[in-house]
């Protein structure tokens, strides 16, 4: 291996909003894909989806924090 192969990326936040925007859209449509199959789920399976888009939203949340901090810097 020569040096450039060990050598880190460099840090390139240029583009994080955007990518960040896009993973909050991927998530909602997740939400709401998951919010269609609730109709015909019941049980056990429908008390998973709950959850999981519980945490999606709470993933909503901290990605708009993150971007509204990146935005500012």
């Amino acid at each position: 291996m020569t040096k450039d192969q060990n050598k880190p990326n460099p840090d390139d936040r240029s583009d994080n909003v955007e990518k960040l925007q896009s993973m909050v859209q991927d998530t909602i449509q997740n939400i709401e894909k998951a919010e269609e199959t609730l109709e015909h789920s019941d049980g056990l399976d429908r008390e998973k989806i709950i959850a999981k888009n519980e945490r999606r939203e709470e993933s909503i949340e901290a990605m708009r924090k993150e971007i509204k901090d990146e935005y500012h810097q």
